[in-house]
């Protein structure tokens, strides 16, 4: 007797979702590990991404993978795999070149006579605010191993003509200082190498002219093109900068290290202020919803305490082991917050931007 035929499995639901990838120097190598799990999630779909900094980056890798794969004829494997294989090799790049953590540590040894900045008690960050000399000085030739490595792997005329996801990547104007957001045929090395460029480090990149530093300092990540040119209203950031420490900083590296981090934070509390405006107005029938206002879910995959214990000015620093840790980490947290929010996606935020991001503010809006 023949075995009764079992019945066709059902597919998975399907999540239509936004990226936002904060920046955060070798930091990012947490997010390298988030986005290697989602993309292993058959369920969830990327509507747009964005990123300022290493999370432009991890951005524009990612696009790199599905852009490829998406041009007739190509032999490069399915878009998903192919953003993996492009973060893989961008990320063993950046620990095989000279990286970030050796550039900072050479120039500041220049600065500090050739002694090892360990020894007087100094970091990198600490060092940019009384250092003698600016990048056009110390780095006159405006060497940045980065650029080389992103134009090596990165096709950026595919990413041009990308249609999904979009892809969206922030710089700072100098002297507007106001965030700059490139995209499509507009989101070239040039681009990149703008949303990356620390001042201390890297002598300022222009564009059409116009001068650009790192986009952490202004939109860190950019949340306005994921809400206004994309259709999911689910924008999970993937933040890799501290929102709370424990203790107050005493030491002069404590110190730096966390105005570091509230000056890479800044951006994101006033995006999350606003959205959480907007969302009430349209729960309150006082906006209607519709083209121009939308309600947004708002989700977010850190590193908790983990990556709470990593100080700030390790961001300079590019030893595999801490990458590999940071990825680990970034993999491990993406896949908790599947298990435990995965069927929101859709259906509600996640995130308590009252609590998290706006406390004792929210009684003045």
């Amino acid at each position: 007797m023949s075995q009764p035929s079992s019945p066709p499995s059902t597919p998975p639901a399907v999540r239509r979702v936004n990226l936002a990838l904060q920046g955060g120097g070798s930091h990012g190598a947490f997010t390298w590990g988030v986005l290697d799990t989602l993309l292993q999630d058959e369920r969830i779909q990327i509507d747009g991404i964005s990123g300022a900094s290493a999370g432009a980056v991890n951005a524009v890798a990612l696009a790199h993978g599905f852009a490829v794969a998406a041009q007739d004829g190509s032999s490069t494997p399915a878009p998903r795999e192919a953003a993996r294989a492009c973060l893989s090799k961008i990320w063993q790049g950046i620990v095989a070149m000279s990286n970030l953590g050796s550039m900072a540590e050479s120039i500041s040894q220049m600065l500090l006579g050739n002694w090892s900045s360990e020894k007087v008690g100094a970091n990198f960050f600490g060092n940019a605010v009384n250092q003698w000399m600016s990048p056009y000085q110390s780095n006159p030739l405006d060497i940045n191993p980065l650029r080389k490595l992103l134009e090596d792997e990165i096709d950026f005329s595919a990413i041009a003509h990308l249609q999904t996801p979009k892809v969206f990547v922030s710089a700072t104007h100098v002297t507007t200082g106001r965030a700059e957001i490139f995209s499509g045929k507009r989101l070239t090395l040039q681009a990149v190498m703008a949303s990356t460029c620390l001042p201390t480090l890297f002598q300022t990149v222009e564009i059409d002219g116009q001068p650009y530093w790192d986009g952490g300092f202004s939109s860190n990540p950019p949340l306005l093109p994921l809400i206004d040119q994309c259709d999911s209203c689910d924008i999970i950031v993937v933040q890799i900068n501290p929102l709370h420490r424990a203790e107050t900083p005493k030491t002069p590296h404590d110190i730096m290290d966390r105005v570091n981090e509230l000056t890479f934070n800044a951006s994101l509390l006033c995006q999350m202020r606003a959205s959480d405006f907007i969302n009430r107005l349209l729960a309150d029938g006082h906006l209607q919803e519709g083209a121009k206002y939308k309600s947004l879910r708002l989700h977010c995959i850190d590193g908790g305490e983990a990556l709470e214990d990593l100080p700030s000015s390790s961001k300079m620093s590019a030893d595999t082991a801490m990458i590999e840790k940071l990825f680990e980490m970034g993999q491990g947290a993406a896949k908790r917050w599947l298990r435990r929010h995965f069927e929101a996606l859709g259906q509600q935020g996640t995130v308590n931007i009252r609590r998290d991001y706006i406390g004792s503010l929210s009684q003045e809006f």
